[in-house]
């Protein structure tokens, strides 16, 4: 055979899960170079000649012996042969067992034993995956138990290329302890405004409406604690203020008629009733903050909630949002400590309380020393938010955004609506497999797009096999905003866009680092690139979304143990890359690489453009020392970012010794983090509160969690506090 027959001729290799793709050269080399450098170190020129005349016999003999296609253990056979025909036995041996090695890893990871064994041995990746959820408690470990059977289960029921996919690390098909293996739903905005107005069920109770603010928060926190048990994502309450607001009112009415009976004076009775009802509101919404941190789900964990609130003009609205603030900033328990949940999301919008001028600026105000002293509430700007998913509301648990949507009657609906899974790009291996051809990037990014739409079509299908008996609360009982009967479709909550599905991404940086350099955030070439990636997928996930009529996303994903993941795989697919996978960490979706240390303002400016295109999920943070004494500097910065980006959250240092006093920041050491004054590293008497991937987490307490410059566990590895918190793993993989 000619080598011009070689080169036109055209051969597809069949995959292991049955897909097809044309044959190149390229990955056979590239493994045979990885194997020779790992058994001989550096390689000269005469190595890699030596392995180019072994490839060009590798090509002649497929293309002698294969007309069309050729399968992938066929190319194995060729390439161990080769290599041992030129007496190349150390690299033949390496690439045996590396091939060997990833056959054992793909069956370990449907084979139940053998991870129920790494649970029973502690083993560190099982045992302390979720920084919320302990793992010696019994209802942890059967949830992990469950969650070994649900991950090994659902990557046979999922179809085989995404189930390779995931793998190897081209995707990562999240939640996977719960879904597929059950059709349960990610996060949501629960309908409170449905459920308290109209009454609802739990269990055996039927309940009634709310007739104070305290009965109805104390509703609230049984609703989140079932809302949480059903499915495997945040919950969010949103505009909170508004919400109760009707309730409280009820309270008023009451201690005003109360007043009537017993005092003569009109103002007095007005005063009576105000305070009266200023302290039910203060007691209503301690006794939320309390319960949420002490329910548990079924999964062993606290409900990953959010409450929205701001826009509220009132005055019960404003003796609400007054409450929640002051609440956080006092502190849980005799020690005042940080609460943890719910994650507090203040709106800001220009006319309500942005301005000095404004009616509620002096709740904006102690908004910013709470953010300053707690490092809630994050921000969402208003006019920010309507201009980049269609219309206000709260985020869904973390970060993942409902887009703008009316009901058959036109009237827009947020609440009640919900997500249906996520699967996450790695798009720095994208960039690493592309050989720096900005070409082959489009086109393997094509083919994982491809895979990654197959991945959310199964989630969508996959969540409509649920029943609503499966979840009544969801359901059946308003957490959805509407009552579907025990056989009643459930897509009928899903379809015409109703419940969004999301393609996640991460690592922007390394992507273009890996192109133009570590320093490309100047380079506007690097910049457009960059974005025409976002808005590469944003079109896709468009077109899919009118294709199949649910409203795919672009998410920027919160990356938690997966930042380490496909990094940990990249790396050892291809080594230290500078800039992308020496760090031992992927950047978090479109941040800015925090090693640069850049200005909050810097930071805003270069973010600012890729929400527009990833508006189905995206948060912005911002570094800053201890600012408690100087509150109008971060007052500056949510100022300056009002027109710039929608969801803004703090990051600010807020440990505290409680045998020294000292508050600031700890130092993260082996052993735990310490107080720099007295060394005190005890977590009953020293608290840390970092921020992890949305939530806020206490790494003292679970030393899985990564510190902010070394990773608390034994493996002991040094990495920097990435740009979207403290990297680490807090509430599963959503």
């Amino acid at each position: 055979m000619s080598s011009t027959e070689t080169e036109t001729k055209t051969i597809k290799v069949v995959k292991r899960d049955g897909r097809s793709a044309l044959f190149s050269d390229q990955k056979i080399y590239e493994a045979m170079v990885k194997a020779a450098k790992e058994v001989r170190g550096d390689l000269n020129h005469v190595d890699y000649a030596r392995l180019g005349d072994i490839l060009n016999a590798i090509n002649f003999e497929i293309h002698s012996r294969f007309e069309n296609d050729i399968k992938i253990y066929e190319i194995q056979s060729i390439v161990e042969h080769a290599l041992m025909s030129s007496g190349e036995y150390d690299i033949a041996e390496t690439y045996i067992k590396y091939r060997t090695q990833r056959d054992f890893d793909r069956s370990r990871a449907t084979d139940i034993n053998f991870t129920i064994n790494k649970l029973i041995n502690r083993d560190e990746t099982i045992v302390n995956e979720n920084a919320n959820k302990d793992s010696k408690v019994f209802n942890t470990q059967r949830d992990l138990t469950a969650g070994i059977v649900g991950k090994s289960i659902g990557l046979k029921l999922m179809p085989q290329h995404v189930a390779n996919a995931h793998q190897k690390g081209d995707i990562h098909y999240h939640d996977l302890d719960y879904h597929p293996y059950t059709p349960m739903t990610n996060c949501c905005l629960i309908d409170f405004n449905f459920m308290l107005n109209n009454g609802f069920k739990i269990g055996n109770a039927e309940v009634e409406p709310p007739k104070s603010i305290g009965t109805a928060t104390a509703q609230m926190s049984q609703i989140i604690a079932n809302v949480a048990s059903s499915q495997y994502g945040g919950c969010s309450a949103d505009r909170i203020d508004e919400l109760l607001a009707p309730f409280a009112e009820k309270n008023f009415q009451k201690h005003s008629k109360d007043a009537e009976i017993w005092i003569e004076n009109a103002e007095r009775r007005e005063e009576y009733a105000r305070t009266k009802t200023q302290k039910d509101i203060y007691d209503a919404m301690q006794s939320l903050e309390y319960e949420i941190n002490t329910l548990f789900t079924s999964n062993g964990q606290t409900p990953f909630t959010s409450v929205g609130f701001g826009l509220g003009s009132s005055w019960f609205e404003r003796e609400i949002q007054k409450a929640i603030l002051n609440i956080r900033i006092k502190g849980l328990g005799t020690e005042k400590r940080t609460a943890i949940f719910p994650k507090l999301i203040f709106a800001i919008k220009k006319g309500l309380n942005s301005n000095a001028e404004d009616p509620n600026y002096d709740i904006k105000q102690l908004a910013l020393e709470c953010s300053s002293k707690r490092m809630y509430p994050d921000i969402l700007n208003y006019d920010k938010i309507v201009e980049l998913t269609g219309s206000f509301k709260t985020p869904m648990g973390c970060r993942s955004f409902l887009q703008g949507w009316k009901d058959e009657n036109g009237v827009e609906v947020n609440a009640g609506r919900m997500n249906l899974g996520v699967v996450t790009l790695n798009l720095p291996r994208v960039a690493l497999e592309s050989s720096q051809e900005i070409s082959n990037f489009w086109a393997i990014l094509d083919e994982r797009l491809a895979i990654a739409k197959d991945a959310l079509v199964f989630r969508v299908e996959r969540c409509k096999e649920a029943t609503p008996q499966n979840a009544p609360i969801l359901y059946m009982h308003g957490a959805w905003g509407r009552r579907l009967g025990p056989n009643d479709n459930v897509d009928l909550l899903f379809k015409n866009k109703r419940a969004t599905v999301s393609l996640g991404y991460i690592g922007i940086y390394e992507v273009a680092a890996y192109f133009f350099g570590p320093n490309w955030e100047k380079n506007s070439e690097a910049k457009q690139f960059t974005v025409d990636v976002l808005k590469y997928m944003k079109e896709a996930c468009d077109a899919w979304g009118n294709e199949f009529g649910y409203h795919f996303s672009v998410y920027g994903t919160p990356s938690e143990s997966l930042t380490d993941r496909f990094c940990r795989l990249d790396q050892e697919k291809f080594g230290k890359v500078e800039n992308i996978t020496d760090k031992d960490y992927y950047t978090n979706s479109f941040h800015y690489d925090i090693r640069k240390k850049p200005t909050p303002f810097e930071k805003l400016d270069f973010e600012s453009v890729y929400p527009k295109y990833t508006s189905g999920g995206f948060i912005h943070y911002c570094e800053y020392p201890v600012i408690q004494q100087n509150v109008k500097s971060l007052e500056a910065v949510w100022d300056y970012s009002y027109d710039k980006v929608g969801y803004l959250g703090t990051n600010t240092p807020i440990d505290h010794c409680f045998e020294c006093g000292f508050d600031g920041e700890f130092n993260p050491t082996h052993h735990g983090f310490e107080c720099p004054e007295c060394g005190n590293n005890d977590p009953k008497t020293c608290e840390v509160v970092k921020r992890t991937c949305g939530y806020l987490g206490n790494p003292q307490a679970r030393p899985m969690v990564h510190g902010r410059h070394v990773e608390i566990s034994t493996r002991q590895k040094h990495v920097d506090f990435n740009a979207d918190g403290v990297l680490g793993t807090l509430g599963g993989e959503d």
